[in-house]
C-alpha cells in the first residue's frame, strides 16, 4: 500500500521544494535557498502558514514584490542558474507587482519560481477584494497576465494537481535552454485544503544538469570554417559564464589566436588584461571590438542571443561575406543569423572544437592587429579615468575610481540608465563574476534588490551597487531589507539630475532632452535640457532618504571625497550609501557604433529633421545574414 501524508496544498508545495536538488559535474546542492514573500489575503493562510511551520526552508521578508523577484533573479545569476529563490505574494496588486520581475528573469533566461495568490476556486464569495471580473468568463484573474512573461504557467485549482504540475515546473527551472520565470497561480482557498499526498512525492530528487554535445558532423564543419577564415572573431555571451567555460575559452583563444569581444552578459568571460580581450562589442562597444567586428569574416557566438546592443542593430558586422557559427544550449539562439548551429553546452563544445583545431592559428598579422587594438583601448580607458572634469566629475571618472580603489575580487551590480553602456566599455573585469549587469530587460529598480541577491549568493565577496537617481527613486526600499537582514552592501548613488541616458538619447534625436530632467515646470510645462540654467531643479535629499531607511551614508562633493568614501565604505560593516553628483552631459564616446531608435518622419523642429536624415543614413547599414556560404573563397 502506498504510504501517504495529509498536508495542505501549500504545505505540500514547500515540502516538495525542500527536496529538490541539482547536480552538475558531480557537485550537488539544494536548488532552492529559501523564499521571499509578502503575505496578505491570497497567501497568508496557505503559503504563509506553511513557511511558518517549516523554518528550515528560509523565509525572507521583503518590502516590494517586484524587488524580491529581482533579488531571486540576481541570486540565480550569481549561482550560474544552479540555485534560486521562490517568491510569494498575495492576490491582486501584490501579484501583479511581480510581473516586471518575471519579465526580467525570463528575458535574461534566469530561473525564479513565482507563487502568487489567486481567486477563490469555489467562487461563491466572488467578487472578492481585488478580483478582476469578466463578463465573458469566470476562469480569469490578474495572474493570467503572467503567461507571456513566464516559461511555464499553471493554476493549481485542486490540491492533487501539484503532483503533475511541480515536476514540470522544476523541469523548466533546471533546464539550461528553457529556464526563466515559472509561475504557479495558487487560489487562496485551495492553498489551505488538505490532501493525502504519497510520501514518495517528497523524497529527495536530483535534477542532473547535462553538458550536451553538438552533432559531430556540425563540429567538423565548424572547424573547417574556422580554418578557412581570415579574420575570425568570438562574441562571448552570458552562456560562457553560466556554463563555467571561462577557462576553456582562455585556452581556446591562446591556442588559436582568435580575439574576443563580449556582450553585456558575457563581460568577464576573458580577463580584461588578456592581450586578445577586446572588451565590449556593439552599440555600447569600444574601438577595439567594434573595429574588428566591422571586418570579421567569421563570427563565433558563444552563449549569446545577439540582442540589438550586441549587434549594434545589425550594423556591427559589415564584411559582405561574414558568416556565423553559434554555440548555444538553446536551438533557437544557435540558429540566429543563419548560422552553423552547434547546439550544446559552451564548455563541452569548446573542448571538442579545440581538439579538432589542433595546429591551427590565425595569421600573425591579424593577431598583431588585435593586440594593438587591445593596447589602444587600454590607453583610452586610462584617459577617461583621469579626465579631472570640473566642476562636477564625469561618469567615466567615477567608474575609474571604483575600478581602481574597489575590491578586485568583489562584484559590481548595475542595470539601467547611462551607466550600463559606460560600464560595459570601461569596467576592467578581473574574474567571471566581477561584472553583474542586468541588461536583457534593463530594468530600473533592479540595482539595490539585485545587490541583495548577489550578496546572499556570494556572502564572501564585497558587493558594490551603482544606481542612478532615477532608479533609486523608483525602488530604494530594499535598503531597509539589507538593514533588517544585516547584509553589507556598498551602494553608490550617482545624482545626475534626472534620466541621463534617455536625456542623451532625446538630444541625439533632436528633442532636446524633453521630459528627462528633474526640474520644476516653467509655466506649467516640463522642459528639456535645452532650457539650460534657467530651470529650477527639484531639491531631493538622497542622503536623508537613505539615512531614514537605516543606511550609513557618506555625502561627497569632490572626486577626492568620493575616493575617500570608497575606502570608508569598504571598511564599514553595515550597508553604506555613497552619494555624489556627476556631470549630466559629459559622456563616454560611442566608438563607431549605432543603435536604431526611429526619429519622427515629420516634424516642425529643424533639429528633429536633421536627426531624421542621420537616422535614414545609418539605417542603410543594417543587414540580414541570410545565405551561408560553404567556402569564403568561392
Amino acid at each position: 500500500m502506498t504510504q501517504q501524508i495529509r498536508l495542505t496544498m501549500a504545505q505540500a508545495l514547500i515540502t516538495f521544494l525542500k527536496a529538490q536538488y541539482v547536480e552538475r559535474d558531480g557537485v550537488e546542492q539544494p536548488f532552492f535557498a529559501g523564499c521571499f514573500g509578502i503575505f496578505g489575503h491570497g497567501n497568508v493562510g496557505g503559503i504563509g502558514q506553511a513557511l511558518q511551520q517549516m523554518p528550515e526552508f528560509r523565509y525572507y521578508q521583503a518590502r516590494n514584490e517586484q524587488a524580491m523577484v529581482h533579488t531571486a533573479t540576481a541570486y540565480a545569476k550569481t549561482k550560474n542558474r544552479l540555485q534560486t529563490l521562490a517568491c510569494t505574494s498575495s492576490i491582486g496588486p501584490g501579484a501583479t507587482n511581480m510581473i516586471t520581475g518575471a519579465a526580467t528573469a525570463t528575458i535574461n533566461r534566469l530561473p525564479v519560481l513565482l507563487l502568487p495568490g489567486d481567486i477563490f476556486v469555489r467562487r461563491n464569495v466572488a467578487p472578492v477584494l481585488q478580483q478582476l471580473e469578466s463578463g465573458q468568463t469566470q476562469d480569469i484573474s490578474v495572474n493570467d497576465c503572467f503567461k507571456p512573461v513566464s516559461r511555464y504557467w499553471d493554476r493549481i485549482s485542486r490540491p492533487e494537481q501539484l503532483l503533475t504540475s511541480l515536476p514540470e515546473a522544476l523541469r523548466v527551472l533546471t533546464s539550461p535552454a528553457e529556464t526563466g520565470a515559472v509561475t504557479l497561480a495558487l487560489p487562496q482557498d485551495v492553498q489551505t485544503e488538505a490532501y493525502a499526498y504519497p510520501t514518495a512525492f517528497f523524497e529527495k530528487h536530483v535534477w542532473r544538469i547535462p553538458r550536451n554535445r553538438p552533432d559531430t558532423e556540425a563540429l567538423k564543419r565548424a572547424a573547417a570554417w574556422i580554418r578557412a577564415a581570415h579574420a575570425p572573431l568570438i562574441v562571448a555571451g552570458g552562456g560562457v559564464i553560466y556554463s563555467e567555460a571561462t577557462e576553456i575559452l582562455r585556452r581556446f583563444v591562446e591556442a588559436t589566436g582568435i580575439p574576443v569581444g563580449e556582450s553585456m552578459a558575457g563581460k568577464g568571460s576573458l580577463r580584461y588584461d588578456h592581450p586578445l580581450a577586446l572588451g565590449a562589442i556593439g552599440a555600447t562597444g569600444n574601438l577595439a571590438a567594434n573595429r574588428l567586428a566591422h571586418t570579421a569574416d567569421l563570427v563565433i557566438g558563444i552563449g549569446t542571443r545577439y540582442s540589438d546592443f550586441t549587434t549594434a542593430s545589425k550594423t556591427a558586422f559589415q564584411n559582405p561575406r561574414v558568416r556565423f557559427i553559434n554555440i548555444n544550449v538553446a536551438e533557437f539562439d544557435a540558429h540566429k543569423h543563419d548560422a552553423l548551429p552547434l547546439v550544446g553546452d559552451a564548455r563541452a563544445t569548446l573542448e571538442e572544437l579545440l581538439a579538432l583545431l589542433e595546429g591551427y592559428h590565425v595569421d600573425e598579422a591579424y593577431r598583431t592587429e588585435a593586440t594593438a587594438l587591445h593596447e589602444a583601448w587600454d590607453a583610452e580607458v586610462e584617459r577617461i579615468y583621469a579626465l579631472h572634469h570640473t566642476p562636477l566629475p564625469s561618469q567615466g571618472e567615477l567608474i575609474g575610481a571604483l575600478d581602481t580603489y574597489g575590491d578586485p575580487q568583489g562584484i559590481l551590480v548595475n542595470a539601467a540608465g547611462s551607466m550600463p553602456g559606460d560600464l560595459h566599455k570601461l569596467w576592467r573585469a578581473r574574474h567571471p563574476k566581477h561584472f553583474h549587469l542586468e541588461y536583457g530587460y534593463s530594468c530600473m529598480g533592479y540595482e539595490i534588490a539585485g545587490g541583495l541577491g548577489v550578496k546572499l549568493a556570494a556572502p564572501e565577496r564585497e558587493v558594490t551597487v551603482i544606481v542612478g537617481d532615477g532608479s533609486y527613486l523608483m525602488l530604494s526600499s530594499d535598503l531597509a531589507t539589507a538593514v533588517q537582514q544585516g547584509i553589507k552592501l556598498i551602494v553608490v548613488l550617482w545624482d545626475n539630475s534626472g534620466f541621463k541616458s534617455i536625456g542623451a538619447l532625446s538630444r541625439s534625436m533632436g528633442q532636446g532632452g524633453f521630459g528627462t530632467r528633474f526640474v520644476h515646470p516653467q509655466a506649467g510645462v516640463l522642459v528639456g535640457d535645452a532650457a539650460g540654467k534657467s530651470v529650477t531643479p527639484l531639491a531631493i535629499d538622497f542622503a536623508a532618504n537613505a539615512r531614514s531607511l537605516g543606511a550609513n551614508v557618506i555625502e561627497c562633493t569632490t572626486y577626492d571625497d568620493y575616493v575617500a568614501a570608497i575606502a570608508a565604505a569598504r571598511a564599514a560593516r553595515e550597508i553604506t550609501v555613497i552619494v555624489i553628483q556627476n556631470d549630466r552631459y559629459e559622456s563616454v564616446p560611442g566608438y563607431e557604433s549605432w543603435w536604431d531608435v526611429p526619429v519622427a518622419e515629420v516634424s516642425e523642429l529643424p533639429s528633429v529633421q536633421e536627426a531624421r536624415r542621420e537616422w535614414e543614413k545609418q539605417r542603410t547599414r543594417e543587414r540580414h545574414f541570410w545565405g551561408k556560404k560553404e567556402d569564403n573563397n568561392e
